[in-house]
This record gives structure tokens, sequence and C-alpha cells, in this order.
């Protein structure tokens, strides 16, 4: 049967989850074409935030990517305008002149940004906040440094503020009300927020009303001037003020508009053909710049493009501000009105402020500040209009206080309905996350998130989805890959990592300050780990703080279980020579070490070193070539080979010289784990390169690239990253390998652990597929053996950290006495 024609216009979140119901019910009812004006794919709006404070890149919110339209035969025409419908001959027609035949239309054309217009209001240097163009352009400009002043203290005016702040400008917030976020918020929890964007750095001015935006003389912004005279100086004004609905197009073509395009409760236009959809719709007289709506009008055109009779009959919405740090809740009417009663909850202490209103023993609206884990149970219970006259004693105190002795967190979201909204950002309900995880057997926050889309955008209802998967799953619910890193914080590994880069923090005391380390000085678990993190992410410019290693790493040989040390000097892919066996035996003699041993790795061990031999120990061994085999270290071990080629009948390719060359190229790297590599020069595998963290198998047509084997603890083989033809591919690839692990690896976490974790096809992709990527991992390794590649041996023998191998001072016995 033929497939009918379905266009949309417009590519953003809402035809994104139409389409993603549409092809769930019937994935071949429709031959689909997206007409989109950005020159990309479609992508989280709701996470542009984050990218403009730095916590993710444009990657990390792209929601359906270039293989999702294929593997569903979409057309996507990016960069492509619409500029006419005819809707006689039912047909969409592109600014660069694509065309293309409809059975059924949707127009899904967002809101255009209000531009107060004031003079100036044209000058270089006049932004907007709308989509990842305008988060482009404030980035470029914080680089240069300068004051930003936003318009604006909603929403996005104070993400805005936020995102710029973090980037290292000075920020002001001129907002034109005498509180902020004065449609979500009441006047308490306004001033709690604008002290909270103060105490950040932030200036913020209410009751400002813009008058001018002063010219530099040469077209560019210098100051904006207020009514009362004064005038701020500006590198950048951002207007944030508030959106329209874009409805140009569809009012050029004679489809009914008014403020927005007016659909019906099926969300038809004016034309039975024709659907609306998003923040362009007006129905029943409100337009909605909120996702969770639009998701809601998405199902119900989903449903009727298959010949359903779904209506969408409007929505409460709840509001969320995404700004790392700040817990606002909002839902609802909170305004003072007749019969109306409040119940209050503040704790100045604790920075938490709670403000129910009711009205009929009906909760109509809700604000939370600083805790707001209750806010979907709160939204829930309005929605529904549900009597709380029982609860009333108790309400304020959430739902966990409820029905006599408090429940347990789990036990509180497992009374939720399973039509209580968990995700108010993707519009997920309680019932759709059970039935994934039963129905698809999900384990993990990482899957239910790629199913659902729960606590995928800003992750402040990841807590409830964690609960909501211990009360499904039981036993089978492992938290462990959201754990805190330590007892230090509330931070996860990955939490730690990203706000480390998105905020610049370039020492460990300056970590801790930021992210609220709850101890003073941190404990053995974190100092190591924020000390990998900080050398690993700004290799120029952070000094290893010596304090924060293992006695291992400190003192750069193996203590021993009667206290002596073991040293192992590096040996290049295994080999030797007889000036070097000599000069081992020397030392051996010299200071009388007891135990001489050939190591699994292809190196010898000289055990039983006394700790203040270690500097004479290595001068010696330093004269004769050897640098730190770093036999202790969270960094490369060794390169294990065969002879190959060279010598072996079966070797097909030098595997001695790929290991060397390997070895010589990363030595002295730290990485989160220790890491070990093998080139076996035939399928015969002497070297053993199936049970590393990275192995080569020469064969005839080159080199075949394995990752995340085992070989202690647990035992696994490895998995082919893939096959390439030269030497020279094989150090480039292994090295944006190992890259990637070092960047994205927990401390302590080896390859094979950090690979399942993130997908071995996502490392494939990474690595064998991307080729812009691979080299700039590669350049990134590089550009941090610069600062890496120096022997510690060679250090301490010259007097750094001399103290750590004095010992300490024998006393007389009278006098310890």
């Amino acid at each position: 049967m033929t497939k009918k024609k379905l266009v949309i216009v417009g590519n953003g979140m809402a035809p994104g989850r139409m389409l993603e119901f549409l092809f769930e019910k019937d994935p071949n009812a429709y031959d689909v074409t997206i007409f989109n004006a950005e020159p990309r794919v479609n992508y989280n709006r709701l996470m542009l935030s984050p990218v403009l404070s730095g916590e993710k890149s444009y990657e990390d919110i792209i929601t359906h990517n270039d293989d999702w339209y294929a593997q569903n035969g979409v057309t996507l025409h990016k960069s492509a305008r619409v500029a006419e419908i005819d809707r006689k001959a039912k047909t969409v027609t592109s600014e660069n002149g694509i065309t293309a035949n409809y059975d059924q239309l949707v127009i899904a054309t967002g809101s255009n940004p209000f531009i107060i217009p004031l003079p100036g209001k044209d000058l270089n240097g006049v932004l907007t906040y709308r989509d990842l163009d305008d988060v482009d352009k404030m980035l470029e400009a914080a680089k240069k440094g300068g004051r930003a002043v936003v318009i604006g203290g909603g929403l996005l005016g104070l993400e805005a503020a936020a995102g710029l702040k973090m980037q290292g400008m000075d920020v002001t917030v001129l907002h034109l009300m005498p509180t902020l976020m004065e449609r979500q918020l009441d006047p308490a929890a306004g001033y709690l927020l604008e002290s909270e964007f103060e105490r950040r750095g932030i200036d913020v001015r209410t009751k400002a009303n813009s008058h001018e935006i002063v010219d530099d003389g040469a077209g560019n912004v210098k100051a904006i001037r207020l009514d009362d005279g004064s005038e701020i100086e500006a590198s950048i004004v951002v207007m944030a003020v508030g959106i329209r609905p874009s409805a140009d197009l569809a009012k050029q073509v004679g489809l009914d508009v008014n403020r927005g395009i007016l659909v019906s409760d099926e969300m038809r236009t004016s034309d039975p053909d024709v659907f609306a959809l998003g923040e362009c719709v007006e129905h029943r007289g409100s337009c909605y710049g909120l996702v969770a709506p639009l998701y809601e009008m998405a199902g119900v055109i989903a449903d009727n493009l298959l010949g359903g009779a779904s209506t969408y009959t409007g929505s409460v919405t709840a509001t969320k501000l995404k700004v790392t740090g700040v817990d606002l809740y909002s839902a609802g009417d909170f305004g003072e009105g007749e019969e109306r009663e409040e119940i209050v909850l503040r704790d100045a202490a604790a920075g938490v402020y709670k403000r129910l209103v009711l009205k009929d023993n009906k909760i109509i609206g809700a604000v939370l500040y600083g805790e707001t884990a209750d806010g979907p149970w709160f939204f829930d219970l309005l929605k529904k209009g549900t009597d709380v006259s029982e609860m009333r004693e108790t309400l304020i105190f959430g739902q966990a206080y409820q029905g006599g002795a408090p429940l347990d967190p789990t036990a509180a979201v497992a009374a939720l309905p399973d039509d209580a909204e968990i995700c108010g950002c993707n519009g997920v309900c309680k019932g759709k996350i059970v039935s994934a995880i039963t129905e698809k057997g999900l384990t993990s926050l990482d899957d239910v998130r790629a199913h659902t889309k729960a606590s995928a955008s800003c992750g402040t209802c990841t807590g409830l989805v964690e609960q909501l998967m211990a009360v499904t799953l039981g036993d089978a619910f492992n938290p462990n890959a959201v754990k805190p890193m330590c007892g230090c914080t509330h931070h996860s590994h990955d939490d730690v990592r990203r706000l480390i880069k998105a905020k610049e923090l370039k020492t460990i005391p300056a970590v801790m300050q930021a992210l609220e380390w709850t101890t003073s000085g941190g404990c053995a678990k974190c100092r190591p780990a924020l000390n990998y993190y900080l050398v690993s992410d700004w290799p120029d410019e952070y000094a290893d703080d010596y304090q924060s290693r293992f006695i291992n790493e400190r003192v750069h040989a193996n203590i021993q279980k009667d206290g002596t040390y073991s040293v192992v000097p590096r040996m290049w892919g295994g080999m030797t020579s007889s000036t070097e066996l000599r000069a081992i035996a020397d030392v051996v003699d010299k200071y009388n070490i007891p135990s001489v041993k050939c190591t699994g790795g292809q190196r010898i061990d000289m055990l039983g070193i006394k700790k203040e031999d270690l500097p004479g120990v290595w001068e010696d061994l330093g004269k004769a070539g050897f640098v730190s085999g770093h036999a202790y270290a969270k960094g490369l071990r060794t390169v294990k080979t065969c002879v190959g080629s060279d010598w072996c009948r079966f070797g097909t390719q030098d595997s001695t010289g790929l290991g060397i060359k390997l070895e010589r190229f990363l030595w002295g790297s730290w990485t989160p784990a220790k890491v070990k590599l093998a080139v076996s020069g035939c399928p015969r595998n002497c070297a053993e390169a199936t049970c590393k963290d990275v192995g080569v198998i020469c064969v005839d047509s080159g080199f075949e690239i394995h990752f995340a084997g085992a070989a202690g603890l647990d035992i696994k083989g490895t998995e082919v990253l893939g096959l390439v033809k030269t030497e020279e591919e094989a150090m480039e690839y292994i090295t944006a390998l190992i890259q990637m692990y070092r960047e994205q690896g927990h401390y302590l976490e080896r390859i094979y652990k950090w690979a399942k974790r993130i997908g071995y096809d996502e490392v494939r992709r990474q690595i064998m597929d991307d080729a812009e990527k691979r080299k700039a991992y590669y350049d990134r390794f590089v550009f941090s053996q610069k600062f890496a590649q120096v022997d510690p041996w060679s250090e301490r023998v010259s007097g750094k950290d001399k103290h750590e191998f004095n010992p300490m001072a024998t006393l007389p016995m009278e006098a310890a006495e």
C-alpha cells in the first residue's frame, strides 16, 4: 500500500516527540519530510543553558542524530526555511527551492524572541537567547570578557545570566518588575532567588526600565542607559523578555491566526489537512512556552494522523529553573485572592521556602525553593483537584509525612499513581517509566533515559526516577552508576569531571569550594581522584599535588610487606642489552638487594630496597639510561611484545618495533588506572594481546586493534576495536583511545570497566568512525605529553621531594625513655 506523505515545517522538540509517538504506533504509515530552518538536527532546547555555562556540549543535547532520521526513513532538509505553502496543490517550498508534496502537513514554526523597541536595538552586540546560534554568539562574545547586561529576570534571562557568569563575564540583570520571575514565583521566593544570584556575583537590578542602548560610535554596544539616567557599561546586551508565536507563515497562506495559529482540540488548523504544533499554536485562547504541553499536543496529533480521535483540552504547567545549584519549582496559581488560604514553611538556615495556595481544600498553586523533591506530588494533587482536607496539618511537609508514620522516599514514590508526572521537562509519567522498565528489561538509569527521556534533560528528577527503578526492580536495581565519588560530596565522578571543565576549576581547593565539599580537605578517596582529574584536564596549568597521591606514587617505587621497596626500570617493549643488564647487576651488588625477578611484563624487578637507598639506586640506573618503569603508577605500565617478523618465521609485522614506538610515545601519562599493552606479531598471540587493556594483533593486512581485556581479579577477553593498515594509523587510533579513556574514565576504573559502562559501540564510533573526534583526542594527548614525559627518578635524584627519602632519626634508648 502506498504510504501517505507527511510534511513537517520545523524540527524542534515538539515535532520530534510527535514523530516518536507516530513511529511507535505505526512506523510505516507515512513518508516523512522535514524542513528545518536551522543547519542541524533536532536538539533539546531545554539544555541550551548548560551549553552556555559550559556544562554540556552541543553533542550532549542532540535528541535525534542523522542516523535516527536515516533509520526511520525521514528526509530532513537542513537550512531550508519554508517560503511558500500551496494549500490547493498541497506543496511546501523552501527558500532554497526544495519542494515536497503532502497529504498531511504539520506546522511547527515555534516562537520568536521579543525585541524591545529600544534605540540601539540593532547595534552589534545586542543578542537574543532562543536557539543554538544565539548560544554560539554569546560564547564567542564571552571569550572577550567584559560585562553582559541581560534584560529580563524571567526563566530565560536568569539562565542566560548564570551561563555568562560561568563563562567569566561580569553580569547585570535588569528586570522591570519588583521581584524576579514574578509570573512563576511569589515575592518571598523571588527575594530568595535574587539573593542567590547576588551571592554568585551577579548584579540584579529590579524595577529597572531600560531607556537606550548606547553606541560606541562604531556601531557596537557601549552601555545601556536606564530611565533614571544611569548608565551601565556593557560589551553585550542580551534581550530575554519573552517570546511570541511564530505565525507569520500560517497567516501568509490564509490560515486563521490570532496571537498564534488557531487550532481545534484535535490540533487541526482552519484547514483540516493542516495541523499546528508547539509554541506557534493558540488553543482555547492560550499559548504555551513550556515543553510539557507541547508534548501533550504531539501525542494528540500523532494519534489523529493515524485516524484516531484524540483531543487536547489544555494544560496546567509547572516550572523549573535550569541553573546548577538552584532548586526551584513552581506550579499553578499562587496569587492573592478571596477564599484562598496558604500554608507556608520557612527554614532560614537551610534556605528553604515552601508555599501552597489552597481553595476549597484543593491545591491551586505551589512554590518551592531550596527543596523541591515533593514538587511532582504537589503538582499531581493540583492537576487532579484532590481534596487535601484530611492531610491539611502535614501537607506542607510533603508526601513522606502523610498517613501516619513518615514514608521512606521509595515508599512515597511507590504510592504515586501511574499518571503522576515524574519528568516535567519531557512530560513522562510514572506509568510509562514502569512499563518501559518491565517490558524492555531496563536496569540502568541510562537505559531508562534512552527509552523514556525521563531525567534526560535538566536532571532534577533523577532521584525520583532512581527511586522508581528501585521500587520496580527490587534487588535487581544497581544504583552504583550514580553513586557519589565519596562521602565528602554528593557529586558523582562524572559530575565532578564535567564541572571541573565547565567551571574551569584548576586547584583542589577551588573544586572543593565550588562544588560544596562537605569536608574541609577531602579524604583518601577523593583527593587522589581530584588530583588525577586536574592533571588530566589542565596539563599545562595544574601543579601535581604531592600529598594527594598514594605512597607508591609519592616515592615512585612499590612498597613491600616488610617496608622495603621494589624498583622496576623501563625496558622498552621488553628489549634490553648487555650494558643495561650489567648496570642492573652492579646496582644489585652495590645496595645488597636481596631479590631480583623477571616480571610478567618482560622487565626486571629488584625487591627489598631500603627507602633511603632509592635515590642512589635511581642515580646509578639513570647513568645507564634507565627511566622509571612506572610499575607503581596509575598510568602506562608495560608494552609486552613478541619478537615478530624480525626473528619469528610466523611473524607478519614488526611487533617489537611497534611496541617500542608505542611505549616511548605513551610513557609518563597518568591515567585513571593502570594501563597495560601488548603487540603480537601474528594471530598465534604469543604476547597475550587479547587480555590486555589495549592489544594489537599483527596480520598480513595490517594491525587489528583490541581493547578492554582483563587478566587479574576479573578475567575477560578483549573487544575488537578495528583493523588499520599502517603503524602510523595504529599509533593514532591507540593514542586516541587512551586519551578518550583518560578524559572519561572514573579514577581507579580500568579500561574494561569504563568501556562496558559507556558502551563498546560508542568507543568504536568515536575512535573508528569519527575522524575529527579521533584527531582531537590524539592532539590533546600529544599536548599533555609535553608536560608529562619527565622521569620522576631523575627529578628525585636532582633533589625534588628529598625529605621523603631521609631516614627518621635514630634516638638513643635513654633519650627515647
